[in-house]
């Protein structure tokens, strides 16, 4: 007996229905077929104990028994998912072969690998990679089973992830929860995650940038020049020489001229005689512009952010909706690249556009024919970016909602059947009394793919870079100076994060390390987080109320907690330097590079340290009225209940023993204190949220 098993019931449905009859469901738990039984999990059926199944002391959060690391790691079964779980068990034992149908990522292959693992399954594997849920596609997938070894390296990956948010989210929570009760916080507790920390370090460091802005202003000079074919607008661009070693300090960091007065006087010189200037540069070079990739899960949600306002996880939540109604392929993807194997399907998907009232603009110039740079075996792992299948669609069995996103994703797809956009772009310098003039033009001679996005927003007079037309000259003309302008600007601050643009920014996240050198190192890595969880991230930061969401545009702002917990922290855990290089050897060692031993060494000791520098960590003290510990002075002092009655205590126990008698409700500071009486060390509380991000 063949038996496949899938990652969630719907999935083991449509596969089951692409499979020969007969059909012969039985229950709930699998279902029959010609071809083999297919059954299936719910997602992960299995989890990863917590510090208290592994010893019972652990239920109590004791800094002395930090870091809890486990020499062997232990599942159990999800009570939820039992009774499934049993069912996958049995038919395991009896078959003869099986069929691994998890989603083709990272955790798709871990969650049905470690119920193999789990229960000792020692018979032959084959892997399906079912990218789309369509009749096509899944027979496709299934006439070209892979050996399940081929993925172990994804297993190792996903394997090495998971263990390393239990070891940062099980012990530094318990260590900085601590720390802050030490401070008098004795009830907020403070998940720490290895991704979703630095993602909260984003929004604060860029509210507290904001906060901290002070607006300058800037000044741009531009000259109008005539040529004999016409008159034209240049602008200023000061030399090196002029800026750093003649008038460095009328320049900022940006190379904008802050000084008023320098450039007054340059616009005064410039105005005055002779007004002989000459051509110096000026060329003009066809360009061609591909069509934009197709969409990964980040740009879907990024773009539907900014098309419908939509937030990320609802984002995917309709590409998930979509995708089981089989209008469109896998949805968790961060491939924008296809297969060249499905490029023969681009004429029926276009010919499904051309059949819809809603999608015939899409195809109108379109050519089945061309081939863009999307098609490239080279970029493919196990799954590809998200295009529609080649189903068509009926706009009245979908919502408004799912056509939108359907027409996002239909878009990008058919952008890859159009011409590149061409244009001349033009670029002309003028020399005047020893400076250097710039403008730039452009004549467009193709729209080509770009007809598909048109653009509401009209170019700016004052835009900075803003392209002109160019009358036609040739280096070495005359042109003469008519008159200049000053133009003054104002910086602005940074836009605050939306759901959407914080998606981005975890996803470019070399932008955003603080070390110099990381930038180069990362910036072709994966950012943190997975397109799977960098939703759910953002959402567990607004339910644990770290954010709040204001305003019309939905902009992201820190609360008092968030404040709290990034200060309290090193920056090796708010700045995302070292957790986009941990996802760097994820994704390597996802492709062979590196082992799972080697990656979680690296995180048992990263976990010491923090949690060593947990019990120096400082936290504001709250409230007016908190009498700081006279001995460590980190701690606060707290009115406690001993055997001999009440008494103070320094919250920052058992680092700090200072303690002292009440008198009159308050400490009486004695020369020689007390020895401490034991008292409790913090709220004991489920573990269980700050395992995984």
């Amino acid at each position: 007996m063949r038996l496949y098993i899938a990652e969630k019931p719907s999935m083991g449905r449509e596969l089951a229905a692409c499979l020969k009859p007969p059909h012969n469901a039985r229950g709930k738990s699998y279902i029959a077929t010609g071809d083999g039984v297919v059954t299936w999990l719910y997602g992960h059926v299995l989890e990863q104990d917590e510090p208290a199944q592994y010893d019972e002391r652990y239920k109590r959060w004791n800094a002395a028994d930090l870091p809890i690391i486990p020499s062997e790691w232990k599942l159990h079964v999800d009570e939820k998912a039992a009774n499934q779980f049993d069912v996958v068990r049995q038919l395991i034992g009896k078959a003869d072969e099986i069929v691994h149908a998890g989603d083709p990522d990272r955790e798709g292959q871990l969650l049905v690998d470690e119920v193999l693992d789990y229960v000792g399954n020692r018979k032959p594997v084959k892997r399906i990679l079912l990218n789309a849920l369509d009749e096509k596609s899944i027979k496709r997938a299934n006439e070209n089973l892979r050996d399940n070894r081929e993925f172990v390296n994804l297993k190792q990956s996903a394997l090495a992830r998971s263990r390393a948010d239990w070891l940062i989210g099980m012990n530094l929570s318990r260590a900085f929860t601590l720390a802050a009760q030490r401070a008098g916080y004795r009830d907020v507790v403070l998940p720490i995650g290895r991704v979703k920390t630095p993602t909260l370090g984003l929004v604060v460091r860029r509210e507290r940038e904001i906060k901290n802005f002070k607006p300058v202003d800037y000044f741009l000079l531009r000259a109008e020049f005539l040529h004999a074919n016409g008159s034209f607008v240049a602008q200023w661009k000061p030399s090196e020489k002029f800026m750093s070693e003649l008038h460095p300090k009328a320049f900022d960091a940006e190379d904008r001229l802050i000084d008023k007065k320098l450039a007054a006087e340059m616009l005064k010189a410039f105005d005055a005689a002779p007004h002989d200037g000459k051509i110096i540069l000026y060329q003009t070079k066809e360009k061609r512009e591909a069509a934009p990739l197709p969409f990964s899960l980040s740009a879907l949600q990024v773009a539907a952010g900014k098309a419908f306002g939509y937030e990320p996880q609802k984002v995917l939540d309709i590409a998930q909706r979509l995708y089981e109604k089989k209008l469109t392929t896998y949805p968790r993807s961060d491939c924008a690249f296809l297969p060249t194997n499905q490029f023969k399907d681009g004429a029926t998907i276009l010919r499904n556009f051309e059949a819809s009232t809603t999608l015939r603009s899409l195809m109108l110039k379109a050519n089945a024919s061309i081939r863009s740079r999307a098609w490239n075996d080279k970029k493919i792992t196990a799954h590809h970016a998200i295009i529609p299948t080649v189903n068509s669609i009926n706009p009245n069995t979908i919502t408004r909602e799912e056509l939108n996103i359907y027409l996002l994703i239909a878009r990008g797809y058919a952008a890859q059947f159009h011409e590149p956009f061409v244009y001349d772009e033009t670029t002309v310098e003028v020399g005047y009394k020893e400076e250097k003039f710039a403008a730039r033009g452009r004549v467009i001679k193709s729209l080509g793919w770009k007809e598909l996005y048109p653009t509401k927003k009209k170019p700016s007079a004052d835009d900075e870079e803003a392209e002109i037309l160019l009358p036609s000259m040739k280096k070495g003309d005359a042109v003469t100076y008519q008159s200049g302008s000053m133009l003054k600007k104002t910086t602005k601050p940074p836009p605050r994060f939306t759901a959407s643009s914080l998606v981005q920014g975890m996803k470019d996240i070399h932008k955003y390390v603080k070390n110099p050198e990381s930038k180069k190192q990362l910036k072709d890595v994966y950012g943190i987080g997975t397109e799977a969880t960098r939703a759910a991230i953002i959402d567990e930061l607004l339910t644990r109320e770290f954010l709040n969401v204001t305003g019309k545009k939905k902009e992201l702002e820190p609360t008092a907690k968030a404040y709290l917990l990034i200060d309290m922290l090193p920056d090796e855990m708010t700045y995302p330097d070292a957790t986009a290089i941990w996802e760097d050897k994820l994704h390597s060692m996802s492709e062979g590079a590196g082992t799972l031993e080697e990656f979680l060494i690296g995180q048992a000791e990263f976990t010491r340290r923090l949690c060593s520098m947990a019990l120096d960590a400082t936290a504001k003290l709250i409230g007016e009225d908190q009498i700081k510990c006279p001995r460590c002075g980190r701690g606060i002092m707290v009115k406690r209940k001993g055997r001999n009655g009440e008494f103070w205590g320094c919250s920052n126990y058992p680092s700090c023993r200072m303690s002292c008698d009440d008198r009159d409700g308050k400490p009486e500071f004695l020369s020689r204190p007390k020895k401490a009486a034991a008292f409790d060390d913090g709220e004991i509380i489920s573990s269980a949220d700050f395992m995984r991000d």
